[in-house]
């Protein structure tokens, strides 16, 4: 991972996804692209000569300038090889068109001026369409360290498999790596790619792992891989993200919308 895409928002997102952008580019001696989208698709009702948008958008840019001037301040400061790019546009299409030439994309879990609990259209999007692997950060993340255990959800997926292979850099420097799969509740798993396969993979590329089976019981499958995860203290987990419409964040996989609903630790993403 040496090509960072950050998106800059001032959101309750910001300061965490900021922070694992920092804890990546040292651990990786990588480069962190800020892009920084304002929409100019403002929408007032009635406002059928753009007298709102006009208004609107000086104000909107002030506070977009405040916003990177705040965070190139801080930036400075950390001793890490970084640029900016502003662009005019959602943040959505600006983060597609520039995500070619990075290695991953760094996001928060909600959409531009939502807080709320998602999915997020937006990483919805994202995780769909974009040619590299999405990162998405929740707000409660202190910090990233590369050097904890992670967990990779393992459904046996051609997904799964593009997760995996895509978080292989990160891999590199996990302390333990778990290939976990949960059962089904008739105790028949069905893999186009079973775990062996995955473990096979990673020993190839020097990253050892354990395969675990996870039994369902009466949570979703979702939170039963979270708990698995916290409670192995890993620090991020890989998922696979499965889903085919234009409306992503309605006919995402049911596991991958309710694991952006509200993530309990860092997911590393790709289709």
């Amino acid at each position: 991972m040496k090509s960072i895409l950050l998106h800059i928002e001032g959101d309750s997102c910001m300061k965490a996804r900021m922070q694992v952008a920092l804890d990546i580019a040292r651990t990786c001696d990588a480069h962190i692209t800020c892009l920084q989208a304002v929409s100019y698709e403002v929408f007032a009702p009635g406002d059928f000569y753009g007298s709102a948008l006009a208004a609107a958008m000086p104000k909107i840019k002030e506070a977009a300038d405040e916003l990177r001037a705040e965070i190139e301040k801080d930036l400075e400061n950390e001793g890490v090889s970084f640029e900016w790019r502003f662009m005019y546009g959602m943040a959505e299409t600006r983060l597609l068109e520039q995500s070619a030439l990075h290695d991953v994309i760094l996001v928060g879990p909600n959409d531009v001026g939502e807080e709320g609990r998602g999915p997020s259209a937006m990483v919805g999007e994202l995780v769909l369409k974009a040619p590299v692997p999405v990162f998405v950060i929740p707000k409660d993340t202190t910090s990233l360290d590369l050097g904890q255990d992670v967990l990779v959800a393992w459904n046996g997926s051609s997904e799964a498999c593009v997760a995996l292979r895509a978080a292989v850099p990160l891999l590199k420097h996990a302390g333990k790596v778990y290939l976990a799969s949960v059962a089904e509740e008739n105790g028949r798993n069905r893999f186009d790619f079973p775990p062996s396969e995955g473990a096979k993979y990673l020993s190839r590329h020097g990253v050892s792992s354990e395969v675990i089976e996870i039994p369902r019981g009466q949570a979703k499958i979702s939170d039963t891989l979270f708990s698995a995860a916290q409670m192995r203290e890993c620090g991020y987990m890989v998922m696979g993200a499965y889903g085919h419409s234009r409306i992503a964040e309605m006919l995402l996989g049911g596991v991958t919308r309710r694991s952006l609903s509200d993530p309990q630790l860092p997911i590393f993403m790709a289709h």
